[in-house]
């Protein structure tokens, strides 16, 4: 079966050569040392070794501020310039005039009408339900996506049965947080989960979003432990994935490379395109509205 996991890091630049303000200098990163033998910065932002392309993606797409989630995730999963539709970068939620562009055109409903089989891998807890029961809908694009689209969006059933995983990876915040009774794994074994999900299904989305907490400052008592299960994590992925899975890391905007300041940035996005096609990802991705239609043309 041809496949494509899709990791999607909220908030994640090509920054400086900083070994003070960015995270990826200033603490080991071995995604980046031993994969790649180097660390992105704003000066060497290509880096390339065996299978495996780290790149920039612009997230600007023509319209001047601070890009935002709302348009920068209408734009990965729908394949649009949602910036220049509105005129502005807007969220964290999208833009009213975006969500009947949402509706139509998100990667989930566009591949299950081509009979693919897609999944998002993210398990949510009962309070995300209560929320929905409650008849609001102020909600991400991939949540919004899934809905839209009828793609399930998993439950703590499916995380305690390793067929999810929870937005953290290890389940920690689920327990301590939410007094959930699961065990707290790995990001090993979490890793090892995603991509078996990625071999029985053509499409997989998983999305990360503690990266861009940690770039606002919030979880700032857990920085290390964090970014550490997020590194071992990628890591795993990204050397144990089958030959016939592609692999795509992106982002939305720039935010956890400078953490001089609490706020979005305007660097390019960090980009990781792995496995099979990898380097027609690397040749045709060079903003973040290119992401859909890459997966498209590979999987249909």
């Amino acid at each position: 079966m041809r496949n494509i996991l899709l990791i999607f890091l909220d908030g994640v630049g090509i920054g400086k050569e900083d070994y003070q303000h960015n995270p990826f200098y200033k603490y080991p990163f071995k995604t980046f040392t031993s994969i790649f033998n180097n660390i992105p910065n704003e000066n060497n932002q290509v880096l390339i070794k065996n299978d495996k392309y780290l790149f920039p993606t612009d997230a600007l797409l023509g319209i001047e501020g601070l890009p935002q989630s709302g348009t920068g995730q209408t734009s990965i999963f729908c394949g649009v310039n949602a910036q220049q539709i509105i005129g502005k970068h807007f969220g964290p939620f999208p833009y009213s005039t975006l969500l009947p562009i949402i509706e139509e055109q998100n990667i989930f409903s566009a591949l299950i009408k081509e009979n693919k089989k897609v999944l998002f891998a993210n398990a949510f807890p009962q309070i995300f339900f209560d929320y929905l029961n409650e008849g609001k809908r102020r909600l991400s694009v991939s949540s919004l996506s899934c809905l839209n689209s009828g793609t399930p969006l998993l439950t703590y059933n499916d995380l305690l049965n390793g067929n999810a995983l929870s937005a953290e990876i290890d389940n920690h915040r689920w327990v301590n947080r939410l007094n959930y009774n699961l065990p707290i794994i790995n990001p090993e074994l979490a890793a090892q989960r995603l991509l078996n999900l990625a071999e029985q299904n053509n499409f997989v989305l998983f999305e990360y979003f503690y990266s861009d907490h940690l770039g606002h400052g919030r979880l700032a008592d857990n920085f290390t432990d964090i970014f550490n299960t997020l590194d071992n994590f990628l890591y795993y992925i990204l050397t144990n994935y089958n030959e016939k899975t592609t692999v795509l890391i992106c982002s939305d905007h720039g935010n956890i490379e400078d953490l001089s300041i609490k706020t979005h940035t305007t660097n390019p996005c960090l980009t990781i395109a792995a496995g099979k096609n990898s380097s027609l990802a690397y040749n045709q991705i060079n903003d973040i509205s290119k992401i859909k239609q890459f997966i498209w043309s590979e999987l249909c």
